[in-house]
């Protein structure tokens, strides 16, 4: 049973949401269980992968029993499995959030958030390019449409500009499959890593042109400068949970940069090794600078939160390109407590909004809060972990970036992630300001209910759990890192048991 567990963050999911669409005109409480059960089921899945995954052995899913290089495979790592998980807790606590009432704006929520977990989850477990664009798709189709749930002309507007980036981007990616495909002949990450080093001279322009081609995909999935402009928009106009969930779709671009530029194109690539890392390295600091002016400039919380989103992507981008295992660690560890504090955000800011009357969601003036020190004492725990004040996560996530930067780098990456934090927190400090000291007014808002409160808490109350359990998640966050600089290790974990019809 256990080796069929790979399949099951995928499976899983498809099963459900294909159910969920075909019996969309159903009693909402048996499709809001249905989903809760079956997101609850990924989450212990997920707790299972990485127990599985803590002896370091690295497992694939051979579908169809076609062993690799030629079939379609599954890879368990500790990276994977660290990233399905995280998706699992960033969508439950999304769904629980939306169970109190922002399902019922169309009949098709809960089929397609449960395809679109299947297809970040696939992103993350997938062994070849090939099926981790099939997955990009599948992610992309079902965010398009969880993205103007509901309706409405901003939302419509800003799914327009989504739409339209992300089918160049994927346009580029078959582009780049192609040119990678018809020199190397092959699109198995494993087999690729081992081919690249018996590249022809003649051939390393075309790959070389290739990988900067995926370079500016994932960019574009991650968020990176120059291709970051859809995200303000686009987040602040989706629907809270789905806002929330979305959270995680930077970091399949992370994720896949991550991957394919350090067991790829990482150290042992010959003439082509480490050939992205000055580009993320300085767009990183770019995306971090600009990201943090973003957070400045904001007049609305929900597109504040968006350049927090921003400011992270940044940081995280800026960790890979400090090339070291000490940073991978670090990065790994910000990585998980940005993607669930900042969906937290969303959801306590959507709260925010329906306590404050026609004011919403912008930075002004406006009736007291409903539930004041509630919200007040959420939205603090938030923005401090956001901002990199002790003692919250944040603060201890990028101390750990900040401490392994090397002396060069530390010119760099020290004022600038530094002064992205004071801004940060000059710009939240403003905001909680204005939301919770200069209201006034009649009470009159919707207060936070039990499943809304079960949603947020649980997302922000990571902040200060990530600094209790501190120790075990750096170890493992740590040997993550070590693991993914292993390139030998990977190839012959997929590519010599696949050549052996090794166990699937």
């Amino acid at each position: 049973m256990m080796q069929h567990l790979i399949i099951l963050p995928v499976l899983l999911p498809l099963l459900t949401g294909v159910a969920l669409l075909i019996h969309r005109g159903g009693a909402l409480t048996l499709r809001r269980t249905a989903n809760v059960l079956s997101t609850l089921t990924l989450v212990v899945v997920g707790v299972l992968l990485v127990a599985e995954s803590t002896d370091d052995t690295i497992r694939y899913y051979a579908v169809g029993d076609w062993q690799p290089p030629f079939g379609i495979i599954l890879v368990l790592d500790r990276l994977s499995a660290l990233m399905v998980m995280l998706t699992s807790l960033l969508a439950l606590g999304s769904l629980l959030y939306a169970c109190a009432g922002d399902d019922e704006q169309g009949s098709n929520f809960h089929g397609l958030f449960q395809l679109q977990l299947m297809g970040i989850n696939g992103a993350f477990l997938t062994g070849d390019l090939f099926n981790l664009f099939v997955f990009f798709e599948v992610l992309l189709i079902a965010s398009y449409a969880l993205l103007m749930h509901g309706g409405g002309k901003a939302r419509t507007h800003a799914g327009f500009h989504y739409v339209a980036l992300n089918l160049l981007g994927s346009m580029l990616f078959l582009i780049a499959l192609g040119v990678l495909y018809g020199t190397m002949g092959t699109l198995n990450m494993a087999d690729m890593s081992a081919v690249v080093t018996t590249l022809d001279t003649a051939d390393l322009g075309l790959v070389k042109a290739g990988a900067l081609l995926l370079l500016i995909v994932f960019g574009l999935k991650a968020a990176m400068l120059p291709l970051y402009f859809w995200l303000p928009r686009a987040y602040a106009a989706a629907p809270a949970p789905i806002a929330a969930l979305f959270a995680i779709m930077t970091k399949v671009g992370i994720y896949s940069i991550i991957r394919v530029y350090t067991l790829i194109f990482g150290e042992q690539a010959g003439p082509l090794a480490n050939l992205a890392q000055p580009w993320i390295w300085w767009l990183g600091l770019a995306t971090l600078a600009l990201g943090a002016v973003g957070v400045l400039s904001a007049r609305e919380m929900r597109t504040q939160v968006a350049y927090l989103i921003l400011v992270s992507v940044g940081t995280l981008l800026a960790g890979i390109g400090m090339h070291s295992e000490a940073a991978l660690g670090a990065l790994l560890y910000y990585l998980i407590h940005t993607t669930l504090v900042s969906g937290g955000l969303f959801l306590l800011v959507d709260a925010i909004a329906q306590q404050r009357g026609k004011a919403g969601a912008r930075i002004v003036q406006s009736r007291t809060l409903t539930q004041p020190a509630t919200l007040g004492l959420l939205f603090f725990a938030g923005a401090i972990a956001m901002a990199g004040l002790p003692p919250l996560s944040g603060a201890f996530g990028k101390a750990l970036l900040l401490q392994a930067a090397t002396t060069a780098q530390q010119y760099w990456l020290w004022p600038i992630l530094l002064g992205s934090g004071l801004a940060s927190l000059i710009a939240l400090s403003r905001t909680g300001s204005t939301i919770f000291w200069r209201a006034s007014g009649e009470k009159t808002g919707i207060t936070l209910g039990k499943l809304r409160g079960a949603g947020v808490l649980m997302l922000i109350g990571c902040a200060p759990l990530m600094v209790a359990f501190a120790g075990p998640i750096t170890a493992f966050t740590q040997a993550t890192a070590a693991q993914l600089l292993d390139r030998d290790a990977y190839v012959e974990s997929i590519i010599a048991r696949g050549d052996t019809g090794g166990d699937a």
